[in-house]
């Protein structure tokens, strides 16, 4: 198994004689622990000394017992803890010269120079202020003679590191926060709770008062040309899903759980509604109530303003709806409930990965170095100078604030591509759904292969999107089998109301394929006059497609543009980083382990053995084990042997000797034909006998089941969504003489997640890329997130940081806003 070439590794940069201090400020946000126990362990295992600042900045400027060297025990535990373990607070004395000065005196007392600062653009901008005031900080305490010259020397300069932690994702420069996918988790949960309900004949709507909104927009759909230019969305029981990015202040929540959870009107910051959207709104509803549709949901951001500058507030809209229409009416504000909560899977990797690049940073820097900040693009750890993401931060408020919202669009760039998704028309325009004009193509999809979690978002989004280009689209149940069997139907945009939010496959699907059923398949492609195919699914779609290829030499029928959406928990489809249902399946693991962690919290001396699935693919082993805090993780793609075993074990009796007394142990289910789980289980317990005793778990076919993570609902809606462009547009290019005729390697693509950008790439490409007979690509990019999970295990290893270590600008962050998408 080919590994990643590295380049250059943090063994050439020492932390020894340095002190690192980390800190959390502003409002608390799950998965600061994770960056903080990160920080904290990359520091120690790199040499330096590491310090814990309790309560933000106001523990640096207090000083005392608030500043206290961290230990690699002292965050055992933290990983799965929801907020801040070390505090946070606000600082008005830390915005005073004077209150500067008491913290600098704090920081030189302990020989801090290194200030890793977790919290929103307001705590990074001060962190800022403070770097630029160090110089003369020191000098006025050498002249009140708090200091003496000598330390004023040997700490001449502070370096500053930031890590954005907040729950609004509203920071510019990063594609997500540290905790902006936690609180979504926690508003899909109250949502899927109470709409499952849908069995009394009333009507409910839920509006989430999220903090700091400042204008509004109606559910994202295909509007009328007229609303289309003017920037409002309007949707009349037809709304087009998306995936939207960095979009201001709770904007991000408010319109993600909307898209996640399907609601009917969503009120959102930087494009308030025209005139009259009250009317629009009640009409909108009136006709759900008349298609039988009995719940129905409204959002809206705490703040949302009309264009008249007039409040938008819960009671206003409950009121009309009630006065115009009597409609049962509920209102929740969900309020510090998205702040609360344990982190999901998501939000621990980013946070550790930030964690380690963050000390990697401060390693690397310079008196000349600008602060910087880690950032996520794409699949990407980067730095970006601070103060360059937190002014464009402040020119989109600015620009909201001075009503410019369309230049707060076209600064809060990823904006751009929510339009390009949830409104036809945004950037080109295309057919209307209920216009005369209709395209006459026929658009078939099908689910192939084993059910994943957001392949039902994914059909929805692709049923919707090719109807609101004027397609018929087909639906095919029970995948490649249905299909030589006849299982057509026509698909209308109503059938996939609610699908966003349900696990598994509603079509059906099986991993059959279609070799020796191509005449079958043939003849029903011509009796129903499909024109192009959307593949969703794993392994099994990605051999289907290539064997309807292989077909084409001999059944023109399959000369049609094709299309694979990766969808498996296994993350194992060559051309994609990233498939839908892998974060369901990250969830379902860190949670898992996280209870059985939990059930031996009065227990001393415990190791648990988990087994995962994937295949061959050690994806959701490894990256649930850096999510988990795992000691050890057993995949096919590093080959290990008995003197790796016996090492694990007297690493984790050593483990033992400390006030750390439990452990964590994952094997894929292929990792190794000898060394089963029941192998390992009991090599653990009969080495570790007198010092720990072992438990077994099997997780099976849990990390399939369950409701889809809102990543999974909107990645599942993009792609999708996406996909169905490219399909649109083949479908023109291909359309000869009365017919659609294509048969060139560009024809048959699969859409994937590579790095920073969404790819189409010939299927008849990925051959090279593809070992067929583990079912797995050549190369996996998460296998340079297994030594970051040794490190913060205490293992010895080398870790890859050739793709980190570079200062880039905001603008190269923004290079290809809409082909980027958010992943782990």
């Amino acid at each position: 198994m080919a590994q990643p070439d590295n380049k250059k590794f943090f063994e050439n940069l020492s932390g020894a004689g340095k002190a690192i201090a980390v800190l959390t400020s502003g409002g608390d946000a799950q998965g600061m622990n994770a960056a903080v126990r990160a920080v904290v362990r990359m520091g120690i295992y790199v040499g330096a000394k590491v310090y814990f600042i309790h309560e933000g900045y106001q523990g640096m400027v207090d000083g005392g017992d608030n500043i206290k060297e961290a230990t690699w025990e002292s965050v055992s535990s933290m990983l799965q803890v929801g907020g801040t373990v070390i505090g946070s607070a606000r600082c008005m004395e830390f915005r005073t010269h004077e209150g500067r000065l008491k913290a600098a005196h704090n920081l030189v007392q302990h020989g801090i120079t290194n200030l890793c600062v977790i919290g929103g653009d307001g705590s990074l901008t001060g962190a800022n202020l403070f770097r630029e005031e160090w110089s003369s900080l020191l000098a006025k305490l050498v002249q009140q003679g708090m200091i003496s010259d000598d330390a004023a020397e040997k700490y001449s300069a502070l370096h500053i590191v930031g890590m954005v932690g907040s729950i609004d994702n509203d920071f510019c420069g990063t594609d997500m926060t540290i905790g902006t996918d936690s609180a979504l988790h926690r508003i899909i949960e109250v949502v899927d709770t109470d709409t499952h309900n849908e069995s009394k004949p009333r009507f409910l709507k839920w509006v989430f008062g999220l903090r700091n909104g400042a204008t509004g927009t109606p559910c994202p759909s295909r509007p009328s040309k007229r609303v289309r230019q003017s920037g409002t969305y309007d949707s009349p029981d037809r709304e087009l899903d998306c995936l939207a990015h960095l979009v201001n202040q709770v904007t991000y929540l408010a319109l993600v759980s909307a898209l996640a959870c399907g609601a009917d009107w969503v009120l959102i910051p930087e494009m308030p509604p025209e005139d009259g959207w009250e009317e629009k709104m009640c009409e909108k509803l009136s006709a759900n109530r008349a298609g039988r549709k009995r719940l129905n949901i409204i959002i809206v951001a705490e703040g949302a303003i009309d264009r008249n500058n007039k409040p938008i507030t819960t009671e206003h809209v409950k009121d009309l709806v009630v006065r115009s229409l009597g409609f049962d009416t509920r209102v929740t504000i969900l309020g510090h409930v998205q702040r609360g909560g344990t982190p999901s899977a998501f939000d621990r990797i980013l946070a550790s990965r930030m964690g380690v690049e963050a000390v990697l940073a401060l390693l690397e820097t310079t008196a000349n170095t600008p602060a910087c900040v880690v950032s996520l693009c794409g699949n990407q750890a980067v730095r970006l100078p601070l103060m360059e993401c937190v002014q464009m931060t402040q020119e989109v408020q600015k620009a909201m604030d001075e009503k410019r919202f369309e230049d707060a669009v076209k600064l809060r760039g990823s904006l751009r591509l929510y339009k390009r998704l949830s409104v036809p028309g945004a950037d080109s325009e295309w057919p209307c759904a209920f216009s005369p004009i209709q395209s006459n193509f026929n658009v078939a999809v099908l689910n192939v292969g084993a059910p994943a979690a957001g392949m039902n978002a994914a059909v929805r989004s692709a049923v919707r999107v090719g109807i609101s280009e004027g397609h018929k689209m087909f639906a095919i149940n029970d995948g490649f089998e249905g299909f030589y069997k006849g299982q057509i139907k026509e698909i209308k945009w109503g059938a996939v109301g609610g699908w966003t939010g349900q696990g598994g496959s509603l079509l059906g699907t099986k991993r059959t394929l279609p070799a020796k059923y191509i005449g079958k398949i043939a003849e029903q492609i011509r009796k129903y006059n499909i024109n192009a195919l959307l593949v969703i699914g794993g392994f099994e779609a990605y051999l289907g497609i290539a064997e309807l290829l292989a077909a084409r030499g001999t059944c023109e029928e399959f000369c049609v543009p094709m299309i694979m959406v990766p969808a498996t928990v296994s993350n194992n489809v060559p051309g994609s980083d990233l498939s839908i249902g892998a974060d369901t399946a990250l969830n379902a693991i860190t949670d898992t382990c996280d209870r059985i962690k939990q059930s031996a919290s009065g227990t001393k001396r415990r190791v648990f053995i988990i087994e995962t699935m994937g295949g061959y693919c050690g994806y959701l082993a490894s990256v649930g084990g850096l999510a988990a805090g795992a000691d050890a993780v057993y995949i096919y793609e590093e080959p290990f042997d008995i003197r790796e075993l016996q090492s694990n074990v007297e690493h984790l009796t050593e483990k033992m000797k400390t006030s750390i007394q439990r452990g964590l142990v994952l094997r894929n289910e292929n990792s190794n034909v000898n060394y089963t789980t029941d192998f390992i289980y009991q090599l653990y317990s009969e080495e570790g006998k007198g010092v720990f005793d072992c438990r077994k778990n099997i997780l099976g076919h849990m990390q399939q089941g369950g409701a889809p993570s809102p990543f999974d609902r909107n990645f599942g809606t993009k792609i999708a969504a996406k996909a169905m462009q490219w399909i649109s547009k083949k479908l023109q290019e291909s359309y000869r003489q009365g017919r659609v005729f294509a048969n060139t390697e560009d024809s048959a693509c699969l859409l994937g997640m590579r790095r920073r950008a969404l790819v189409f790439q010939p299927v008849t490409q990925l051959k090279d890329q593809t070992d067929f007979i583990h079912r797995i690509p050549k190369e996996q990019w998460w296998l340079k997130l297994r030594p970051l999970m040794k490190i913060l295990a205490k293992y010895k290893t080398s870790y890859d940081v050739s793709d980190s270590g570079q200062l880039e600008h905001v603008v190269c962050n923004r290079t290809k806003e809409s082909d980027t998408t958010t992943t782990i």
